[in-house]
């Protein structure tokens, strides 16, 4: 600036106050000016694509709808968004010195309006709310989708019928023992049975799966489980025949490779992972290779990248046809045939059918000779996503496939790496380490870009992942999965068998390497739920260093460090209680969850433990020292955040005389029951009793504080979040039973 002071404001005299008032406005103005130019200069030299950072605010707009409580809040962030817009043009663009940051306000709030607008669009036209009670009924519908879990000893079937009693249109997905099922029980088929049937379920504890967000995007109103036999209506009217094929394709490799191998191979082949062994899962998900069995881009890529390249090589050697057409063209046909008929092979479903799109995308850009892995293409790919399934954003498939991409091709992309992947003369062994640690770093950037995701919606995560990968990823993508193809082609001449063999071999590699890498100390992370806000500051970090280039990229690391910080930061609860009051968790006891039951529910337990951040044992909480239980009631004493805090836990069904009840409540900070207390029954703090459960949800208690997290404080007023409205009931006593006097 020439000067810094107004020119009609003499130097040597006192100004009087009009002019001074006048002076602050003025440099208010200039500072203001100044920074809109460092903004603009900053966007105007940065060299960064505009597009990737259009679908993040489109993408933010989503994320913002699930994460505000209500229409209230949507509403103003849609008219927030709006009038930032209108002011951009307004202000911005009247003098034309702002273009850059005027076309970056505008379209960075137009784009979070609209992810906003069509996640609450798409939540009001398919959203189905559950049944509004448990119940047992008499249930007729027709099949539409039934997948195979011989693990479990279960089929799973899901119904389209009718609500009993109001005769809405609902889905129902309901499980049937295997012994009880029978061939003609096929999609198409008009099914009638007896079923149990319950609300889909919200989130057991805080930062727990949202079954019922899930369930309220597919339709789902019921789930349950078939009692009694299944009585055929009418047969089936020769729907579901891809269905068919994946089955009868999945039964088929089974049969040509047994053991755990062949439960592997029938998941490459058809998507069914039904068959898997309990273990094979468990290990697999501890080493950080579960990715591996679920039907996603890394498979659908592969077999998109084999048919492309396979026809590249056939047509490039036919010189008539070469001469005449498009060669990449022709290829990127077949490519896509490949893939979509892949797809729709492994069952189509929604996670499968958008990394096809994603897949497809990437070989249009290859057809026409664009730069296939840029961050401007994966851009394309998600925003093609989330028009048809904005939903797909809060859930960890989408999340971990497009961080993964957006990883690998942000550290190729970098300066340094293209560096050190130029091509060189060089003998082959130097070559091959180079590409060896290219691997190797790029498994390392990986993981690192998943362990945040994976902690925070699992909360646990693979140490030794990344070193993992690096043999898993290329021997499925070069060795199994081709071979896999190979068999079932020698299988039409009969000649798969040692093709089969070999495949066998593979796969065993790839479980002995699962099995030998959860089995190291230390080769899980667990940890209790991070929170929204950290999980969004990596979010926010890992998106800076991504998308921007140059050393202002660096500056992602700020946010990122700071979610480590909170990370660093997180204690597990010292008390969780289920939704239901039936199931309470207690930390703090060594490497022992203490429990209130002892429950065959591997759900239950493991919603504890995780939430917990605890891979340990659990411990009935009647045989710990520290408290004293009877037939109905528990009673300890917790130290915590420098005091004693009293609880009182029930855990039996039967009545207990009202005075004593009432008696042992005051002597108590908290009370929980899964049952309704009487008003008499007043603690120091909290009474979670099923009448405050029902309008809360699960809780998380840190004494510390003291602070109390509830599932309901997370859910807004969303449609799937219901609160359970229960009449009251009149509390009766008897003398049956009496909480121990403390």
């Amino acid at each position: 600036m020439a000067s810094v002071v107004p020119p009609d404001v003499p130097i040597d005299s006192p100004a009087p106050l009009g002019a001074a008032v006048q002076h602050g406005h003025w440099r208010k103005r200039t500072d203001l000016s100044s920074g809109l130019a460092s903004v603009e200069h900053f966007l105007e030299t940065a060299g960064f694509d505009r597009a990737p950072w259009l679908v993040v605010a489109f993408a933010g707009g989503i994320a913002a709808w699930f994460a505000l409580p209500g229409p209230g809040e949507w509403l103003v962030l849609i008219a927030g968004a709006l009038l930032a817009a209108l002011a951009a043009l307004a202000v911005l663009g009247r003098d034309g010195h702002y273009p850059y940051l005027r076309q970056a306000v505008l379209f960075t709030a137009l784009a979070l309006a609209a992810g906003c607008g069509l996640a609450w669009g798409k939540s009001e036209m398919v959203g189905t709310g559950g049944i509004a009670r448990p119940l047992v009924t008499e249930l007729e519908g027709r099949l539409l989708e039934r997948a195979d879990q011989p693990a479990q000893h279960r089929v799973r079937l899901l119904l389209a019928a009718r609500e009993p009693g109001t005769g809405r249109a609902i889905k129902v997905r309901v499980n049937l023992d295997s012994e009880a099922d029978r061939p003609e029980l096929g999609e198409g088929a008009l099914l009638r049975m007896r079923v149990r049937l319950v609300p889909p379920a919200p989130p057991m504890l805080p930062g727990g799966y949202d079954f019922a967000r899930t369930a309220w995007f597919e339709g789902i109103a019921a789930t349950g489980s078939v009692l009694g036999p299944v009585t055929v209506v009418r047969a089936g009217g020769g729907g579901g025949r891809l269905a068919a094929m994946q089955r009868s394709l999945s039964q088929h490799v089974r049969s040509r490779l047994g053991g755990s191998a062949g439960t592997i191979a029938a998941a490459f082949a058809s998507g069914d992972r039904g068959a898997i062994a309990e273990a094979d899962e468990e290990a697999m998900r501890n080493s950080g290779l579960t990715h591996l069995l679920s039907i996603s881009g890394l498979h659908v890529s592969a077999v998109i990248a084999a048919a492309y390249f396979l026809a590249m090589k056939l047509l490039a050697a036919w010189p008539w046809l070469a001469l005449r057409v498009r060669v990449p063209l022709l290829a990127a046909s077949w490519g896509a045939i490949a893939g979509i008929g892949y797809t729709l092979l492994t069952g189509a479903e929604v996670p499968t059918i958008r990394s096809c799109v994603a897949a497809l995308l990437v070989l249009g850009a290859m057809a026409i000779g664009r730069e296939p892995l840029s961050l401007r293409m994966v851009a394309v790919a998600a925003l093609v996503v989330l028009l048809l399934w904005p939903e797909a954003l809060a859930g960890p498939s989408f999340q971990m496939s497009f961080a993964a991409v957006i990883a690998i091709v942000a550290l190729h992309g970098a300066a340094p790496l293209r560096r050190f992947t130029a091509p060189r003369d060089e003998p082959w062994w130097a070559r091959g380490l180079r590409q060896a640690g290219l691997l190797l770093l790029t498994g390392i950037v990986i993981e690192l870009a998943l362990m945040p995701i994976g902690l925070f919606h699992f909360h646990r995560a693979g140490v030794y992942g990344a070193l993992a990968n690096v043999i898993a990823i290329p021997l499925t993508t070069f060795i199994s999965m081709p071979l896999i193809a190979l068999a079932l082609l020698a299988d039409i001449v009969g000649a798969g068998a040692p093709v089969w063999w070999l495949v066998g071999l593979s796969l065993d590699g790839l479980l002995v390497l699962a099995h030998w890498t959860a089995a190291i100390p230390g080769a899980v992370t667990t940890l209790p739920s991070m929170g929204r806000g950290a999980f969004a500051l990596f979010v926010a970090g890992g998106l800076w260093l991504a998308l921007w280039q140059g050393r202002g990229r660096l500056w992602g690391l700020v946010p990122a460090a700071i979610g480590l910080a909170l990370l660093g930061s997180v204690r597990a609860p010292d008390v969780l209680v289920s939704g239901d009051g039936r199931h309470v968790g207690i930390t703090g006891a060594g490497e022992e969850l203490l429990v209130l039951r002892e429950t065959r529910s591997g759900f239950a337990r493991d919603n504890l433990t995780e939430l917990a951040g605890m891979a340990g044992e659990t411990r009935a909480l009647a045989d710990w020292p520290g408290a004293r239980c009877n037939a109905d009631f528990c009673a300890l004493a917790l130290e915590r955040g420098g005091r004693t805090w009293q609880f009182l836990i029930a855990r039996g069904r039967d009545r207990v005389e009202l005075r004593a009840l009432a008696a042992a409540c005051e002597r108590a900070d908290v009370v929980i029951a899964d049952r309704r207390l009487p008003g008499s029954c007043q603690p120091r703090w909290i009474k979670a009793d099923r009448a405050m459960l029902d309008r809360t949800g699960g809780l998380a208690f840190d004494l510390s504080g003291p602070d109390l997290r509830t599932v309901a404080q997370d859910q807004g007023e969303h449609g799937w979040w219901r609160p359970t409205v229960r009449p009251p009931r009149r509390d009766r006593a008897d003398g049956t039973g009496r909480p121990k006097p403390q």
